[in-house]
Order: C-alpha cells, then sequence, then structure tokens
C-alpha cells in the first residue's frame, strides 16, 4: 500500500490527510474506487487522472485501484487532492518513489493534459508544513506563495512531467522566488480629494488611530462613501503577522491573487443585498466570509438600515470577540474576523429630513422607524456617531481655495497614536477591556464625576462608558498626551449622542 500526506482546513485548523493508494489483483479491467468520505469534487479526480495517465502515455492495470482518503470520518472536499492521489499511483506502478514523496505534503488539481492547476490554501499548507519539518509539493504557479511562509523544500512544477523528471533525476525543479509584497504605499484616492467636512475628517482620524468603529449619518452626496474609501489611505502599515495571517485567509478563500500577499489592509465594501453566509462565511466548504475577510482591514457597510437586520447582527458577538465560529451540518470552523467597522446611513428613507426643500411629507416619523431597523446593542458596538452635513455648491470654490491636508499628513499623526499603543499596551485602544481601562485610561475624580453625570443623562450602558474611555484615551493619544483631559473627554462624549439631533429618532 502507498501512503503519502495531503491537508484540508476546518477554518483555520489544518488536517493532515493519509492519501492511501493500493492495487488489488483479480480483476480483467481496471476498476478506480475513491472512499473515505470525499465530495464530488474529489470522486471527480478519477477521470481526470484517467485522461492525464493516457496523456504521459501510461495506463491502469487491469487490477482493482482503491484510494483511501483517511480519517474517513472527515469530509474531504476541493480539487487540490489530485495531484496526491495521481502521485500515488505513479508510486503504485513503479513511475515514482514512495519513500521520497512521503516526506512532502502535496496539493494541487490536475488538467487533463497534465498541467498543474493553482489550489487554494497554498500559504498555510506551507506554513504547516514547514512546522511538521516536511517538504511541499505544489503548483508552480503557487511557489512563491509557498516560499513567503519561509519554507525551502519546496517542488512547484508546472506540469507532472516535470515532477516525474525531477524524482528521476533527469531535470532539477528550482527552488521558486519568494512572492513580492503588494504595493503598500500608492493609492488613487487621498484625504485632500474631499473638501470641507472637518468634523467628519476628524472623527475618521480618530476612529484610524484607535481602530475604532464608525457610524455616519448624513443626506445622499454629502461625501459618507467618500470619507470611508479614503480610510486606507491613513491607516498604519500591517506588521509581517498580519501580513502573513490575512493573507492565509484570503487563501483558505481562494482569493489570494497573483499580485502577491496581501501586505494592504483589506477594505471590504458590502452590498446590503448581501446574506448572512456571505457576510459571516459558510457554504458546504465553510469558506470565510466578509467579515473575515476584513479581517486586519476595514468592512464597510454603506445605506447600513437596507440590510436585513438579522444579518446585521450577525456582527455583534465578531466586534466583541474578534472571531467568528461558522457551523454548518457538516463542518464547523472558526476565523479570525478582527475588522473595523465603518457604516454609513440616511437619517431617513428619502435621505433629505430636515431639508424642506426636499424631504418627504411622512418626515419625522419615516425617520425613527427607518433608523429603528438597527438594533439598539448594534448601535452600542459602534464608538463614533457622526453626522455629515452637505457642503453647498456655492461654498465649494472658497474651500478648494484652502489647502487640504493630505494623506500623508494625516496618516503622520495617525501612526504617531498608533505606536504610542502599541508601546503602552501592544494593542489598540478599541481592544481594551474594563481592567486594561482602569490601568491604561484612568481618570482622575473630577473626570470620573463628570463621566459618571454625562453617562446617567445620556443613558449609557457600562459598554458604552467604556467605549467613552477609550475614545478619550485616543484622542489624548493623538495629542501626544499621557493622560487624558477634560478636552479630550468632552470630544469623545460628542461621538455619543443622546439621539440623532435634528434627524429626531434615538440611536
Amino acid at each position: 500500500m502507498i501512503s503519502l500526506n495531503s491537508i484540508i482546513f476546518n477554518g483555520m485548523d489544518a488536517t493532515p490527510i493519509d492519501v492511501q493508494v493500493q492495487l488489488s489483483s483479480g480483476l480483467a479491467k481496471p476498476e478506480f474506487n475513491i472512499i473515505g468520505l470525499a465530495d464530488r469534487a474529489v470522486k471527480e479526480s478519477a477521470e481526470r487522472i484517467r485522461n492525464v495517465l493516457s496523456a504521459l502515455n501510461l495506463s491502469l492495470p487491469p487490477k482493482r485501484l482503491t484510494v483511501n482518503l483517511s480519517p474517513a470520518d472527515v469530509e474531504k472536499t476541493g480539487s487540490h487532492f489530485d495531484l496526491p492521489i495521481l502521485c500515488g499511483i505513479l508510486c503504485a506502478i513503479g513511475i515514482l518513489p514512495e519513500a521520497e514523496l512521503s516526506k512532502y505534503v502535496i496539493i494541487g488539481e490536475v488538467g487533463l493534459n497534465g498541467t498543474i492547476l493553482k489550489t487554494s490554501g497554498v500559504l498555510p499548507t506551507s506554513v504547516w508544513a514547514n512546522q511538521h519539518n516536511l517538504g511541499i509539493i505544489c503548483p508552480g504557479e503557487q511557489g512563491g506563495e509557498a516560499r513567503w511562509a519561509g519554507h525551502t523544500n519546496i517542488l512547484a512544477p508546472f506540469h507532472v512531467l516535470e515532477l516525474i523528471n525531477h524524482f528521476k533525476g533527469t531535470q532539477v525543479l528550482p527552488l521558486p522566488e519568494t512572492i513580492s509584497l503588494e504595493n503598500t504605499t500608492e493609492y488613487n484616492v487621498d484625504m485632500s480629494d474631499v473638501h470641507g467636512q472637518t468634523a467628519a475628517k476628524r472623527a475618521l482620524e480618530i476612529a484610524a488611530a484607535g481602530g475604532h468603529a464608525m457610524l455616519m449619518v448624513g443626506p445622499p452626496g454629502s461625501g459618507k462613501t467618500m470619507l470611508a474609501s479614503r480610510l486606507p489611505t491613513i491607516l498604519p502599515e500591517m506588521t509581517p503577522n498580519e501580513i502573513l495571517e490575512t493573507s492565509i485567509i484570503y487563501s483558505i478563500a481562494g482569493q489570494l491573487n497573483n499580485k502577491g500577499l496581501i501586505s494592504t489592509r483589506p477594505f471590504r465594501s458590502v452590498h446590503h443585498t448581501s446574506s448572512a453566509v456571505a457576510l459571516a462565511g459558510g457554504g458546504a466548504d465553510a469558506k470565510p466570509g466578509e467579515i473575515s475577510l476584513a479581517h486586519n482591514g476595514v468592512l464597510f457597510l454603506d445605506e447600513l438600515p437596507e440590510f436585513n437586520r438579522t444579518t446585521l447582527e450577525i456582527l455583534r458577538q465578531p466586534m466583541e470577540s474578534g472571531k467568528i465560529l461558522v457551523s454548518r451540518a457538516k463542518r464547523t470552523a472558526t476565523y479570525p474576523a478582527r475588522f473595523q467597522l465603518i457604516a454609513a446611513m440616511n437619517p431617513c428613507p428619502c435621505g433629505h429630513l430636515g431639508n424642506a426643500a426636499l424631504a418627504c411629507t411622512k418626515a419625522p416619523r419615516c425617520a425613527e422607524a427607518y433608523q429603528n431597523k438597527i438594533s439598539g446593542p448594534l448601535l452600542d458596538r459602534i464608538d463614533l456617531h457622526v453626522d455629515v452635513d452637505p457642503v453647498n455648491p456655492w461654498e465649494m470654490k472658497s474651500i478648494s481655495e484652502e489647502p487640504a491636508e493630505t494623506s500623508a499628513q494625516i496618516r503622520t499623526r495617525v501612526v504617531a497614536a498608533y505606536e504610542r499603543q502599541i508601546k503602552r499596551q501592544g494593542k489598540h485602544n478599541a481592544l481594551l477591556d474594563g481592567p486594561e481601562l482602569e490601568k491604561f485610561a484612568p481618570l482622575s475624580e473630577e473626570l470620573t464625576s463628570f463621566l459618571n453625570s454625562a453617562a446617567e443623562k445620556m443613558g449609557m450602558s457600562a459598554r458604552g462608558y467604556n467605549r467613552i474611555k477609550r475614545i478619550a484615551r485616543t484622542i489624548a493619544d493623538l495629542r501626544g498626551a499621557d493622560n487624558i483631559e477634560m478636552q479630550d473627554l468632552a470630544e469623545a462624549l460628542s461621538y455619543r449622542p443622546i439621539n440623532r439631533g435634528k434627524y429626531g429618532a434615538k440611536a
């Protein structure tokens, strides 16, 4: 019996798979069976492999060929089992040496002519193989991806013949070059493009510096989407660990492209028609959803009340824990989900509440019903609530004559504040819990009395109380101050209004 190594991923957790191949005598013609709880994509490997063998001028012997994928109680999904099954068969008929191939983890899809095609999960497979002192055999197109994990025992053929020739000694497969990182400095948008909106840009700077969630409320055309799309231009660069972790998620999802690893913070803009599965993840393979693809980056939800309420409620638990459990009938997977939520909404269905010339006749009742589509617990998890007023066209000329701050200028302050947080506590202010706030964001007796009084008047929850302290800590960091002062606390409270002010409905 031939035994080779492959792998599957359940969320971020790897499960090694033993690919067992055995030829049994007693039949007049070949018989090919794949067992071990294999899905349709895996079972179809049999036909693809028959055609590959034919392209190589080889044929199966007149015996019973059984491929067992062990452990048998774990569902096997994906076409990446093509290559390990094919290698096992080539070992069984004496073409490849089992002793050598058993030192590798093998993944890859094969085409009918023997080409080895791209597959998902190469990067995490390389990390796992390196940790277990095994080599990796993967598609040639993804050799650089495997190399980036620090692995040096990599075989990345583009065709099955290259792999055969390598082990026969007639060809040497070179070590792939390390994949390059995507450019982290060039953006086609800039904060200087935004005219006016001084208060909104200030709130966005605070959100970027402390990793805070933010909700922008304003009429159509006021610049909410424009502001949100420029948030990545002022965020700190990703650390090597964040690059690797984010790239692993994209690799598992099959979305790691040929340009390189994910080295710019993800910005996932989700349409309001997206389903709960699209947001949380799932499907037959329990793939990561949008909130996991936004890990270490930004999740932007435009037209927030237009989302299905059940879909939005999925955000509550990941926003607190930084991870999400995807449970399906045959599989349960846990993915990281430490994202920064940026949301935008109109104050009412028509969007012109407060504008006598444009508002509909149902105002203000329609505004309350519209905003109540968003639950209180979800709103309570959003740190910054900002009103975005429209900029009048006749004011645009005077505003444009004033030099606006560029993303680079704002980013300098954001990075300085971020570095203060990392040096002080090792993480963003938005991630501080109660005991950590007492340690890293202490308030004087005067400030504590002021905050307690404000919390009582505003009907603030305990979660909201702590979030005010987090925001104040971030504002103080932007000033370069060690201690929170009254001006920091007052500004932080301005982002937690009792209601939507002129928009009427309670938040």
